[in-house]
């Protein structure tokens, strides 16, 4: 029998919230296997005092709670440990608390009960990460910010200057900035609800988003091209939101025990990414990129079969990329299996662009 080595011990704490006495040892057995450091409060006012006398790098709570709600604990205990990662476990699960979650910036993920181990595992290892990452980068803001006193200081004549430009040309830019960020916003927002709901298919999504910035340099696209392609990639799963996720659990791990109903209903989610692509009036061009995203060279994909040149350009550059991502294996291993259906689920020409492309990122 092989020997299995133990996992290395953090040498991070983790704080663990929950009135349900099996909850906190059922998460303190599987973080302590993991070689985390846990500590385990029975209720908020505990778990409020033991962050006053000790540093954690992610803090864990159940919502329903006596006395005081998850949300509202760790409203209070970001003022204590604000780099601390906030973590809500939550039974009830709706997009309302999602977005009510993210947009206070309350929280860093959500954890749905019953979890799924790997996912809780796979959360709280992405939770330690951002705690080392805000840790780290203290010192290089503080240091950024100095260099950008300095340097507000020395373009202040310039910035007199600038003033002087026509308010006509200041208004315009003000306005496309606005329109500009407002869009980057909304796609971040529509992302994070992604991660919320299904954390590996974000790091998925990020990873497509590479993949397509650098076949669009590969291919020297135009600006209005570069961007729907970059958008459709951010997007391209986003239907996936309003399907079970059991469903879409099975359909990623085990595809051949879903049933036909279930297929199709799998086969509806490009049209249900396109309508929701649809919250911007100017991504009619990515709500077709994103449809046409399942769709293959010889016609035998989804949702329209569409053939060779009836898939837009850019959704066959997103499928090439996308099936390199999602795939199973990795690096030469994926790619050698998307060549290996080059001229019949995918574009020759977007093949080659994905392999010049992969040898300007790294896996």
């Amino acid at each position: 029998m092989k020997n299995v080595d133990p996992p290395t011990a953090s040498p991070h704490n983790i704080l663990i919230v929950d009135d349900e006495e099996i909850v906190l040892a059922g998460l303190r057995e599987n973080l302590r296997r993991e070689g985390y450091q846990v500590v385990t409060a029975p209720n908020a006012r505990v778990a409020l005092e033991t962050a006053k006398r000790q540093p954690f790098a992610v803090i864990m709570s159940d919502d329903q709670m006596p006395q005081m709600t998850g949300m509202e604990f760790l409203s209070q205990v970001k003022n204590i440990q604000p780099n601390a990662t906030r973590i809500l476990i939550t039974a009830v699960l709706s997009l309302d608390t999602i977005l009510d979650a993210i947009n206070n910036g309350e929280i860093y993920r959500l954890i749905v009960k019953p979890w799924l181990r790997g996912e809780l595992l796979a959360t709280v290892k992405n939770a330690v990460h951002r705690y080392e990452m805000v840790g780290g980068n203290a010192a290089l803001r503080a240091e950024a910010q100095a260099t950008n006193e300095q340097l507000r200081q020395l373009n202040h004549s310039l910035e007199l200057q600038l003033a002087r430009v026509t308010e006509q040309h200041r208004q315009l830019t003000v306005v496309n900035e606005a329109l500009a960020g407002n869009l980057q916003r909304s796609v971040q927002l529509c992302l994070q609800v992604m991660e919320t709901f299904h954390p590996a298919i974000g790091s998925q999504t990020r990873r497509v988003v590479e993949i397509c910035k650098a076949m669009a340099d590969d291919l020297e696209l135009p600006t209005d091209q570069r961007q729907t392609l970059e958008i459709g990639a951010w997007l391209h799963d986003i239907g996936l939101i309003k399907l079970p996720r059991d469903l879409i659990r099975r359909w990623q791990e085990k595809p051949d025990t879903l049933s036909e109903p279930e297929r199709a209903l799998i086969g509806q989610h490009p049209v249900l990414g396109q309508q929701l692509a649809g919250f911007g009036h100017a991504l009619s061009a990515v709500g077709q990129v994103i449809r046409a995203h399942h769709e293959r060279f010889d016609g035998s994909g989804y949702p329209d079969k569409l053939q060779g040149a009836q898939i837009p350009w850019l959704g066959r550059l997103l499928a090439a990329a996308v099936a390199y991502a999602a795939s199973i294996a990795s690096g030469q291993h994926a790619l050698a299996a998307v060549e290996l259906a080059s001229g019949r689920a995918y574009d020759p020409e977007a093949v080659s662009a994905l392999r010049r492309a992969l040898s300007q990122t790294t896996d």
